[in-house]
């Protein structure tokens, strides 16, 4: 699930400006017997209060199981609350080793990042019938020459499959302007044993410089 809210620069650190028209959520559920996934969620505001927002919080993630070998980890956003007239966001992993990874939340520019979370899912590395992965706009274009829709295809490079896999997808990287509202969704199509066409689009008079979308296919 994703909760955002947006805070104008007169708004003091408890306000609440949002007005949220339409949103929708992808989501995986994870069954009790199966140990080889683990995920977690990592909040900023355990680093530090709201009323005293930075622009990066580190935070070492350990695992509650540590794995054979480094695992394949997936972050993703869940939850922000910005101020500024434009919302940059993002979240990523570094130092990944058997026992976990490091992770990191971060703003920039004139985006003030009061709060956010972020989740993560790691699996072992040589899991069978899974792929996950990134994508961004910028595969596409250049971020300073913003497009309202775009689309890549993308090979599961060798990956078995006994059956279309079911895809898991979600937001780790936003670059947008709020001067207008913020219109941003991906979705996938054309999935099937072999890969799938991520889509990435805004609509209207939405300025969208970089969305970065996390996906994991699975059976």
């Amino acid at each position: 699930m994703i909760r955002i809210f947006y805070r104008s620069l007169t708004e003091d650190a408890q306000g609440d400006g949002t007005t949220l028209y339409m949103a929708g959520m992808d989501y995986l559920i994870k069954k009790p017997g199966d140990l080889e996934f683990q995920f977690g969620e990592f909040n900023t505001k355990d680093d530090h209060p709201v009323t005293k927002p930075q622009a990066r919080t580190i935070c070492r993630i350990d695992v509650e199981r540590p794995f054979v070998t480094p695992p394949k980890v997936v972050t993703f956003l869940k939850s922000f609350d910005l101020g500024g007239s434009s919302t940059h966001i993002k979240t990523g992993i570094s130092g990944v080793d058997a026992k976990g990874f490091t992770m990191t939340i971060e703003s920039w520019a004139d985006t003030t990042l009061y709060r956010a979370i972020a989740g993560w899912v790691a699996y072992p590395e040589d899991k069978e019938h899974i792929f996950s992965g990134t994508a961004n706009n910028m595969d596409v274009h250049a971020w300073d020459h913003p497009q309202a829709k775009q689309e890549k295809d993308v090979s599961f490079e060798g990956v078995s499959f006994w059956k279309k896999p079911s895809v898991f997808m979600a937001f780790n990287w936003l670059d947008i302007s709020t001067a207008r509202n913020p219109r941003v969704r991906a979705y996938v199509d054309n999935v099937d044993k072999g890969g799938m066409t991520w889509h990435i689009d805004s609509w209207a008079d939405t300025e969208l410089w970089v969305a970065d979308i996390s996906y994991i296919a699975f059976n």
